[in-house]
């Protein structure tokens, strides 16, 4: 834990300290949140996701059989159970996700299941839902889906989705779907080359783990005989299996795909639980391999775990990490959940008198968001046996700064999912990547919260989206949700002084360039590589008719008076 300690006398140092004690209590009960979820094998989802847009993270929890899905909705830190206008389910469900599949602004909702096949609920708006399962293209039968995962691999703008299936007979694989971005999906995985095997998934994840630009999956795959696979994306609609390559081809137990940033680095990593042998972080090795640091960095953890999340728990600049275990506590040497603090070096130890009282369940999935939006994280836990859900409380006493980034896609999906946000503040940077359906069975809150400590203005927060465009945002500050919206701080309108042209991005009907030098060569080319357009204007000025182009993301090759030859990239909107 980082404090900021002054160089003085011993005494009079105790009292200058900026102090910061981290506390977590369960506060389900008096919140309205006092349910079970029943008691189903290996766990039922939870979700800590804002589903009506109020600006309150709500959750929802998925059930056993016979019992119907639950939605709380958040009202100003308190939870009130309300009855969604979505068909009744009582068949075992196991994961919900909060997506918005058809870019219109609202949630729609979609439900795993292991026993009785999945179901898509399209939101009409003002929280009201028809079923297009039988008519959007995803399965109907029971494909024994455990976790759905969404991303956009392709980057048209709309979310697909990847299908994680454990089917015991060993015949059902994983599935990637294609969103058509018309409400419906086609199965792209033999055109994609996802492989066409069953290996006992649990849930998987979409990251860039290259920063090529483009979303990568990793898959984790339960039982030592079936390794871990990561399916780089080649950009052309195709995926490699670079597991061995990468390091990444994991013969573990694993259940679950924890994405983040541990050590600020810029490059996302990866965390994985597993049985007693141990759980593992794989470091990324500036996108070219991975190394397993979990011993060093002290987050083996050695027992059953399952569900695992990321977060700036006293908002002290770096990241620590819970998670949740099988064992109720009732075996030594065996842990039921346990939260590991970051020392602020990337490594990690568990602290004692941090709260978690009574945290002895058998618990799968977890996820993140603010209860009561005092950007100070808060953990839902999702327990069988019956047994009511933990909602961990972060009652950390602090005076640490924190700032919450939210954001909306144009060009990119609508809840922009597979940005990288950076933030910057005094030459110390923190980075956040989005996800959607993310984590054993969860889903977390769609806002991401960076602690700054006792900063109170960040420098700069930069995302760079899917769709190629880079929104950057100077003196930011403190102890505020900053919403970005796509394209409104384009970097593209700043940064032309790196160039010896200016020119428009994103473009709509025309990409107008102008140059200090004549413009020799100006050509357009889709992202395969195949040149569109190509204007030769022998001039300072080119303006270029681009109405015939589809939405996405193109690459403009300049050639000047002067021989210099660069590349750029824009987005048609």
């Amino acid at each position: 834990m980082k404090k900021n300690i002054l160089s003085f006398k011993i005494v009079f140092l105790m009292s200058v300290i900026v102090y910061s004690q981290t506390y977590f209590s369960d506060q389900a009960s008096n919140i309205g949140l006092g349910f079970s979820s029943g008691n189903t094998p290996f766990g039922s989802g939870i979700t800590f996701c804002d589903y009506d847009n109020d600006g309150w993270d709500d959750i929802t929890l998925a059930s056993q059989a016979g019992t119907a899905l639950r939605f709380f909705k958040n009202v100003n830190g308190v939870f009130v159970e309300e009855v969604l206008i979505v068909p009744k389910i009582n068949s075992q469900s196991k994961q919900t996700n909060w997506v918005d599949i058809d870019n219109d602004g609202d949630k729609d909702l979609y439900v795993t299941s292991n026993v009785s096949g999945n179901r898509l609920f399209v939101n009409n708006g003002s929280m009201s839902f028809h079923e297009v399962t039988s008519t959007c293209g995803l399965p109907t039968n029971n494909i024994f889906t455990y976790g759905a995962s969404w991303g956009d691999y392709n980057n048209d703008g709309y979310l697909d989705v990847f299908l994680s299936n454990r089917d015991v007979t060993g015949v059902v694989p994983n599935y990637l779907y294609k969103n058509n971005g018309d409400g419906t999906f086609v199965n792209v995985s033999n055109l994609a080359g996802i492989l066409e095997v069953s290996d006992l998934s649990f849930c998987s994840a979409f990251f860039d783990y290259d920063k090529d630009g483009w979303q990568d999956i990793y898959v984790s795959n339960d039982r030592v005989d079936n390794p871990n696979v990561l399916y780089k994306n080649n950009g052309d609609g195709t995926f490699t299996d670079v597991s061995v390559n990468t390091g990444t081809n994991l013969y573990i137990d694993a259940m679950s795909v924890t994405i983040d940033d541990y050590n600020n680095d810029g490059w996302l990593d990866i965390y994985v639980t597993n049985t007693p042998s141990g759980n593992v972080l794989l470091q990324n090795n500036n996108g070219e391999t991975f190394t397993n640091v979990a011993s060093t960095a002290g987050v083996l953890f050695n027992s059953i775990g399952w569900g695992a999340v990321f977060l700036d728990a006293e908002n002290d600049m770096d990241l620590d990490l819970y998670v949740s275990g099988e064992f109720n506590g009732s075996v030594p040497g065996f842990l039921s959940a346990a939260f590991y603090e970051n020392n602020g070096s990337g490594f990690f130890s568990i602290p004692t008198n941090v709260g978690f009282v009574n945290d002895y369940r058998k618990s799968f999935s977890n996820a993140i968001g603010d209860i009561d939006n005092d950007g100070f994280p808060d953990i839902a836990v999702n327990n069988i046996n019956n047994e009511n859900i933990f909602i961990w409380e972060n009652q950390t006493v602090s005076s640490n700064n924190w700032l919450k980034v939210k954001l909306q896609g144009t060009v990119s999906n609508r809840d922009g999912i597979g940005s990288l946000i950076e933030i910057s503040i005094n030459g110390e940077k923190q980075y956040r990547y989005t996800l959607c359906g993310e984590g054993y069975l969860s889903q977390n809150s769609g806002t991401e919260i960076f602690g700054i400590a006792d900063n109170t203005i960040v420098d700069y927060v930069k995302v760079t989206w899917l769709s190629g465009i880079v929104d950057v945002i100077n003196n930011v500050n403190a102890n505020q949700v900053l919403e970005i919206i796509e394209g409104e701080n384009s970097l593209s309108k700043n940064d032309n002084e790196f160039l010896d042209f200016n020119y428009n991005n994103p473009i709509s009907d025309y990409l107008k360039i102008n140059s200090q030098n004549n413009l020799n060569k100006v050509s357009i080319f889709n992202m395969l590589g195949q040149e569109l357009l190509t204007k030769t204007p022998n001039s300072s000025k080119v303006i270029i008719d681009v109405t015939d182009l589809i939405k996405g993301v193109y690459l403009v090759k300049v050639l000047t008076s002067e021989r210099t030859e660069k590349t750029i990239k824009v987005v048609k909107k």
